[in-house]
């Protein structure tokens, strides 16, 4: 479909590690299943426990073998490893964390990524890691116009855009000249305009901070339908038709969401998005019989 190259970035680099190793393998081995031009840009999520992680609460802990192991896997397939440090409610005092600060340590190769949201932890990153590429998060719920204008005169690589704004042409037009360092979320489940998405977004990082498992969010648009099917109905789902569109108006950064989702939904969005309707049972087969079953649980 597309004549340049896309970049596809997947969720969950630890929970989602088979499935996402599956994908890459079976994209080199099998690119006439897949959508034309299509690459995976980076795989994004957290190590269990990090208090840097936001978004969504990921608890447990990984070893520094496990780290290392981890990364080496996908940065071996030339894949970035992407670290959502999109904590909203972090102080300076945070900046120490001896876990946080060995991941980045082991991952500082001038490949890996980090997510950001807060100038507290941007500014350290910058000046103690300044070798990892920032992605203004789409946490930050910019959703002006000027807002995201005045994201781009930075340094970023990228800039995520809110996905209230996916569908909007006047912002679309007004960002194309610079559509190559504008990433779209393509399937967010969310209720579009929720008034308590910040909310959201800063309890999910105190829970995380504290490692508080009970601190459950009482959103009152809580979608409790968490399939694939479900998702395409939301205002904010970009289908690949669309998606085509906005290819050839430049915009060639694309996100999966999925992280905190069954990974059933997560399957079925690759095979979506990245695999040619004809082939998708093939892939399909080959998926499962890759995870060795985890795709259906």
């Amino acid at each position: 479909m597309a004549k340049r190259e896309v970049f596809w970035h997947l969720p969950g680099f630890c929970y989602f590690r088979q499935l996402n190793c599956a994908v890459i393998t079976l994209m080199e081995q099998y690119p006439d299943c897949f959508r034309d031009g299509y690459r995976i840009g980076s795989v994004y999520g957290t190590f269990p426990g990090a208090i840097w992680n936001g978004g969504r609460v990921v608890m447990g802990i990984a070893g520094k073998r496990d780290i290392e192991a981890t990364l080496k896997l996908y940065n071996s397939r030339n894949v970035p490893v992407r670290f959502t440090w999109t904590n909203a409610v972090l102080e300076e005092r945070h900046l120490q964390d001896t876990y946080c600060n060995l991941i980045m340590r082991l991952a500082d190769n001038g490949m890996n990524q980090a997510l950001v949201n807060t100038r507290v932890l941007e500014d350290y990153l910058r000046r103690e890691w300044p070798r990892f590429p920032l992605i203004s998060s789409t946490t930050k719920r910019i959703v002006q116009t000027g807002g995201v204008l005045g994201e781009l005169e930075r340094d970023y690589l990228l800039v995520v855009l809110d996905y209230d704004l996916n569908h909007n042409e006047r912002v679309l037009k007004e960002l194309e000249p610079h559509a190559g360092r504008i990433e779209l979320l393509v399937n967010e489940v969310c209720t579009p305009g929720c008034p308590k998405r910040a909310e959201h977004y800063a309890q999910q990082s105190r829970a995380q901070l504290e490692f508080d498992v009970k601190d459950i969010f009482p959103c009152p648009n809580a979608n409790p339908n968490k399939t694939f099917a479900e998702c395409t109905k939301r205002p904010a789902f970009l289908s690949n038709d669309e998606i085509g569109s906005y290819i050839e108006r430049g915009f060639v950064n694309f996100k999966i969401a999925g992280r905190g989702m069954p990974m059933q939904y997560v399957l079925d969005a690759y095979l979506y998005f990245l695999v040619k309707e004809e082939k998708r049972a093939l892939i399909r087969d080959k998926l499962d019989q890759a995870v060795k079953g985890t795709a259906k649980k």
